[in-house]
């Protein structure tokens, strides 16, 4: 894990001779070691791609949390007071399990605090990981309430096959949950028919996987995406929300580790990860599968860093629009 802010990525223009408030995320972020306060928004980074390598993947997921900084570091402050950046966990090799565990304990450790985290991977393997976390401070605290785990990805993530890699997180939680008696609800959407076997469908149908496919999650079907979601905030006393940049279409998100023919529209997914956000039950985000190797000028990057940018900004009451 590193910890120390790196100017050489958290830099941008200054244009502090200009009037009024012009802050960039490079000039307000911090590094962990000065602290974490109660609903600061803490950036986690999972340099990993050990589990995209088992799954047959293609590499590069590892360099994703450092790019996407550097999209981040550019952006307007706004409303942002500080934020800190807790540094990487770096799978080393092939040591998988571990980097999944040492990211738990970093995420319980910022979820202590009251903080409000972001997990920058990796591969998907990261949601593994990071629903240990969430679950490690939930036992802490007692709290059984029902935990959502709401996907937006073309992918369920439900390999059945061991050991652990990119395509089985999401049956590793369930299992755990099983095992433990954790209420828990699976929710994938953003489904692609032609990117899993029957089989997947199958174990997704046998866990009560409530999901709905890409072509059902077009802009036409916004108001209704955001009822279904409404209907499963209500249930829950939790949510862990994970997004897989492979859920957008190939073209506004080329650079991922399977690219989609088809996808759900970026308004789609931004506007469903907001619902989550302003819910207040959300706990925990990540975003899985950027990789930079196979970007085109930091297009991919650039969006898994708007979505970054506003899962974690600070809750506003949105202002009424100005006409002149």
């Amino acid at each position: 894990m590193t910890a120390a802010l790196d100017p050489a990525i958290w830099r941008a223009r200054d244009d502090s001779q200009e009037r009024g408030d012009t802050r960039r995320l490079a000039h307000v972020a911090t590094g962990i070691e000065a602290g974490i306060q109660a609903d600061d928004p803490v950036l986690i980074g999972f340099a990993c791609d050990a589990g995209v390598a088992r799954n047959q993947g293609r590499l590069g997921a590892a360099q994703a949390p450092q790019s996407i900084r550097r999209m981040l570091a550019g952006l307007p402050a706004h409303d942002y007071k500080r934020l800190v950046d807790a540094g990487d966990v770096v799978c080393d090799g092939a040591q998988l399990e571990l980097a999944q565990d040492q990211l738990a304990a970093r995420i319980a450790q910022v979820l202590s605090a009251g903080a409000r985290p972001l997990v920058l991977g990796g591969g998907h393997e990261v949601a593994w990981g990071s629903f240990q976390g969430l679950r490690r401070w939930l036992d802490g605290i007692g709290d059984t309430q029902p935990v959502l785990v709401l996907n937006l990805d073309a992918h369920f993530d439900l390999r059945t096959g061991r050991p652990g890699s990119s395509g089985t997180p999401f049956d590793q939680i369930a299992e755990y949950c099983e095992a433990h008696g954790h209420a828990w609800q699976y929710a994938c959407y953003g489904v692609s028919r032609l990117g899993n076997t029957a089989a997947l469908y199958e174990r997704a149908a046998e866990i009560g996987t409530l999901w709905i496919e890409d072509h059902a999650m077009q802009e036409r079907h916004i108001a209704q995406r955001l009822a279904d979601v409404d209907a499963l905030l209500a249930r829950a006393g939790h949510v862990y929300l994970t997004i897989d940049i492979d859920v957008l279409p190939a073209s506004v998100a080329p650079g991922v580790s399977a690219p989609a023919a088809y996808g759900v529209p970026l308004t789609v997914v931004e506007e469903i990860a907001l619902k989550v956000k302003q819910s207040g039950k959300l706990r925990l985000a990540d975003l899985a599968e950027c990789n930079p190797d196979y970007d085109i000028d930091h297009r991919t990057s650039k969006v898994a860093a708007r979505l970054a940018w506003q899962l974690l900004a600070p809750s506003k009451t949105q202002a009424e629009p100005k006409f002149r």
